[in-house]
């Protein structure tokens, strides 16, 4: 069994350990295992500075998923309105925009939700040691926070040039991207170099 960083530390208890919140035998569902507990036990308990860095790129995705969501209301007709803080927004002219239903004909605030959830799933992935035992996770997701970054950026632009306002919840997800770049790359630093050795 992977070691279980941080579960004695009193500073960061949330919740139960997962030993103690398994449930009894029998029954129907999924079944633990000793490496599902320890990812259980790292992510809500563990003080690693990796495990740190994870839980914030995953709060900045989250955080995108959920800014992406009001847009995804109001592309698929649920909200009329989309409110913005005073300034340069109309988020309901960007967001009605051809160009914004476009790729597969699909509401791109709905991809976008997507993209960020999977984001999360990237970098919750995994026990602590990850960057040793499975160097994929944090190399992927890497690139794939790069990429996205990359993608946000020139998207603002497109909003800058064609409709010369811009969609600050759109922004959010923007900036979200933005922030995690830094968060991803000193675990996959560690990945390149255990790949190295």
């Amino acid at each position: 069994m992977p070691p279980i960083v941080g579960t004695t530390n009193a500073h960061r208890k949330a919740g139960p350990t997962s030993r103690a919140a398994r449930g009894s035998s029998g029954g129907i569902g999924r079944r633990s295992t000793p490496t599902a507990e320890a990812v259980s036990d790292q992510l809500r308990r563990g003080e690693d500075p990796s495990l740190t860095r994870r839980r914030r790129t995953a709060a900045l995705a989250l955080a995108a998923t959920g800014s992406l969501g009001v847009v995804s209301l109001y592309q698929v007709g649920i909200l009329k309105h989309i409110p913005e803080p005073p300034g340069p927004f109309n988020a309901d002219k960007v967001d009605a925009s051809g160009e914004a239903y476009s790729l597969f004909n699909v509401p791109d605030g709905l991809l976008g939700m997507l993209n960020s959830t999977a984001t999360a799933v990237l970098a919750t992935m995994g026990t602590v040691d990850r960057a040793r035992t499975a160097p994929w996770i944090p190399l992927l997701l890497a690139a794939k926070v790069g990429a996205d970054t990359v993608s946000a950026l020139f998207l603002t632009a497109e909003q800058a040039t064609r409709h010369r306002e811009y969609c600050a919840w759109c922004l959010v997800a923007t900036v979200a991207s933005m922030a995690s770049l830094p968060l991803v790359i000193p675990e996959a630093r560690a990945a390149l170099r255990h790949l190295r050795n």
